[in-house]
Formats: structure tokens, C-alpha cells, sequence
């Protein structure tokens, strides 16, 4: 089930994905592979955390597998 969040989550959390693509633009363009590829890994995070498919805590992800 998706948890429902309430407009000003949901605008920080579009707000951050489009930092987030924004600065790895940037670090693209400056050719720092890795640190691409770690802001990447933060925009599919809060992309997961967007559509439901992940806990915005990793504390929620072991408490419901321990239910």
C-alpha cells in the first residue's frame, strides 16, 4: 500500500529530485564520474520514496519485515 503524504512532503520531495537531477547535470558536465553516480543514486532513492516503492526511513523497512 502507498503511504499518502501530505502536499508540503510531496513538494519538498519533488523539490529535492529536481535538485538532485539538476546537480548531477552539473557533475556530468565536470566529467566527476563518481560523484555523479552518487547524486544519481540520490535521485533514484527519492524517486522510490515518491512512488511508494520505498520507507523515506530504514527504520520502517525493518519494523514491517519484522511484523
Amino acid at each position: 500500500m502507498r503511504p499518502v503524504y501530505g502536499p508540503r512532503r510531496t513538494e519538498t520531495l519533488d523539490y529535492l529530485q529536481s535538485m538532485l537531477g539538476q546537480l548531477r547535470t552539473m557533475a556530468e558536465a565536470e566529467r566527476c564520474d563518481m560523484l555523479s553516480y552518487l547524486i544519481e543514486m540520490a535521485y533514484l532513492e527519492v524517486s522510490d520514496i515518491i512512488r511508494g516503492e520505498r520507507p523515506m526511513r530504514v527504520n520502517e523497512r525493518r519494523n514491517n519485515n519484522a511484523a
